[in-house]
């Protein structure tokens, strides 16, 4: 197996894997908006995230950066919990400037998933000579399993408000508050102080 195709895999079992459900609750998140026909737009936000939890996932792997892993652990639920809770109050019809904020979001707290995520590579390349083959495989590995989870929650939405007749209101409220309940029980978990 190459090197891209071991890495790759890794990042893909890593954000699937139910035990870093965090990163599956941040995703579902920031889906929760949408529905299947948006998926052009979740595409852009999701990439969005990777983009900036590649940025940290880099800097924090080559040792340009040092945050506190407590931090980190505590601040990857709060921005779920940011992320949820602002779905609640947002409107049905998301205005331009709506949406650019929300890839914003998307970039900012993917550099706080990142470094999240950094502990993890750091710790898996050892003695590599180059990371750049490895971060490439697990960022495209990472960046497919989000898919996947994207794909699962817009075909529940469409399931929901277009067959069982859900409000789409409803099926946004009633996603976003379960993420926020759990990302609220995670905060008093990882609390760092």
């Amino acid at each position: 197996m190459s090197t891209f195709s071991l890495y790759f895999n890794l990042g893909l079992t890593h954000i699937l894997d139910i035990q870093g459900y965090d990163h599956i609750l941040f995703v579902v998140a920031l889906c929760a908006l949408y529905m299947l026909r948006d998926w052009r737009k979740v595409l852009i936000l999701i990439t969005a995230f990777t983009i900036g939890h590649s940025i940290t996932l880099a800097l924090a792997t080559l040792d340009l950066i040092r945050v506190n892993a407590s931090l980190i652990e505590f601040l990857i639920p709060v921005t779920i919990f940011i992320t949820a809770t602002s779905n609640i109050f947002k409107g049905q019809q998301s205005s331009p400037n709506r949406v650019q904020l929300n890839y914003g979001y998307a970039l900012f707290f993917g550099l706080i998933h990142g470094m999240g995520f950094s502990n993890y590579l750091r710790s898996l390349l050892g003695r590599e000579e180059s990371i750049t083959v490895p971060l490439l495989g697990f960022n495209l590995g990472l960046e497919l399993g989000q898919i996947v989870i994207v794909l699962v929650v817009l075909i529940a939405a469409s399931i929901f408000v277009n067959i069982l007749n859900v409000a789409r209101r409803d099926w946004k409220i009633v996603i976003s508050s379960a993420v926020a309940g759990i990302a609220l029980t995670l905060m008093m978990d990882t609390k760092f102080w």
